[in-house]
């Protein structure tokens, strides 16, 4: 397994089964290569670079590869298409499509330009990001995820819709980053400020509230009126039923 290796040039951490214990006879190496007591001793190539590489997940096992299983089973390849619609139709045609697959969602949005792009369309003239930069370097795009979300939550997204800049960038959990724009785009619908673009029906409105004004005499004509809940005597009666005790005749013996 290559573990860190974005050191300076000439300076690459050996990668042998004992690299980093004491049974490594060659912890740092110069230029080349060298055998040292039987051990060979390797190095990652010149080109490798931590920076593009640190997202890189192995596989699962056990527990982990089943609870991993169950979080891929969540994500929604019809709603992705409706989602990528509806960015694309948001940010307009500078946002190009991504390929059809969760791969391609994932690249698509991983660098966060996408998304600062997003939320900053639903904004209007007031936006949030002022400066949005394509970048290779890890932090700088985990950065303009954390901002996104940041700004999302201000714009009214409830934290339990919002998904962890891991679930994205390192594919996570791709189905929260889903419903978060799920989210997003409701209350675009349901705010109706003229920033959103695109077919309303893409997206559920939320429930609005619906306050009520009562007068004074209102309430009180309310205190004076007996709730079913209380219990009535009204609508019941004993007609067509019969007492207990001695049955019904039908044959009279004194005829």
């Amino acid at each position: 397994m290559i573990l860190n290796h974005n050191l300076p040039v000439g300076r690459r951490r050996c990668c042998c089964i004992s690299a980093g214990s004491t049974l490594c006879t060659e912890p740092w190496r110069e230029q080349e290569n060298t055998a040292a007591q039987g051990q060979v001793h390797f190095y990652p190539p010149e080109s490798y670079n931590t920076t593009t590489n640190m997202a890189n997940r192995g596989p699962s096992y056990g527990l982990s590869r089943e609870v991993q299983s169950k979080i891929d089973k969540k994500y929604d390849p019809e709603l992705e298409e409706r989602l990528v619609k509806w960015i694309i139709a948001q940010c307009g045609p500078g946002v190009k499509e991504p390929e059809k697959d969760k791969t391609g969602f994932q690249q698509w949005l991983k660098d966060g330009c996408v998304l600062c792009e997003l939320i900053n369309s639903l904004h209007g003239a007031n936006k949030p990001i002022k400066a949005i930069k394509t970048s290779s370097m890890a932090f700088k795009q985990m950065e303009q995820i954390s901002m996104f979300l940041k700004a999302a939550e201000s714009y009214g997204v409830i934290k339990t819709d919002m998904f962890q800049t891991v679930d994205l960038y390192e594919s996570k959990d791709l189905a929260a980053v889903q419903r978060t724009l799920l989210a997003l785009g409701s209350l675009a619908v349901t705010k109706n400020d003229g920033n959103y673009k695109g077919d309303p029906n893409w997206f559920p409105k939320k429930s609005q509230e619906n306050k009520r004004d009562f007068s004074e005499d209102q309430l009180n004509e309310g205190r004076n009126v007996i709730g079913l809940q209380m219990g009535t005597n009204r609508g019941a009666s004993q007609a067509g039923m019969t007492g207990y005790g001695r049955p019904r005749q039908i044959i009279n013996p004194n005829p």
